[in-house]
């Protein structure tokens, strides 16, 4: 969470950045991603900001489409409900992995006027998992900026829990000492 919250402040405190999803972030429906876990202790709307900007800063340095980048990374994943819910109780048909990038495009496009770029992001995100190839570079972009954001979050979970525990912080220590034990 430590390092999805450096990303939000910063992307909250970047001008260019927030213009390009001003209408995204003041939509009912996005700010309802909050209520959501995506990863352990990040939210579906912290996760999306956080992909969105980072695919922002990576395809504006490569002078890549960054705003229809920062856009589809904020929608992608607009499904709006609990994923680790079973398939039956949320009333979707297929798994999860599988069928919310149709969600989240059905649900952006019933909200926003989205280019065809922005659909191809959303609807290939989850790219392998997914077997369409996506068509654009950012398209791919966002597929590897959601994977590498969705391991971070779960790393920051686990170092964040390991830490809290007795057990963790003994083992450190010992570890500590063997190691200065072999130095001196």
């Amino acid at each position: 969470m430590k390092r999805t919250l450096k990303t939000i402040k910063n992307a909250l405190s970047d001008k260019e950045f927030l213009e390009i999803i001003e209408e995204l972030i003041n939509n009912k429906k996005v700010r309802e991603m909050q209520k959501y876990r995506q990863h352990y202790d990040v939210t579906t709307y912290e996760h999306c900001l956080n992909v969105s900007y980072v695919s922002y800063k990576i395809a504006k340095f490569f002078k890549w489409d960054y705003k229809s980048a920062s856009r589809a990374a904020m929608l992608h994943d607009l499904f709006l409900y609990d994923w680790r819910n079973s398939k039956k109780e949320l009333n979707i048909e297929g798994y999860h992995a599988f069928v919310h990038p149709k969600i989240a495009l059905k649900n952006a496009s019933e909200e926003f006027n989205l280019n065809d770029r922005e659909k191809d992001i959303i609807l290939k995100h989850m790219w392998p998992v997914t077997v369409s190839l996506p068509k654009y570079k950012e398209s791919y972009l966002i597929t590897f900026i959601d994977k590498y954001s969705a391991i971070q979050e779960s790393l920051n979970y686990y170092e964040t829990y390991l830490q809290s525990k007795k057990v963790y912080r003994y083992a450190y220590i010992f570890l500590c000492l063997i190691f200065l034990g072999k130095i001196i």
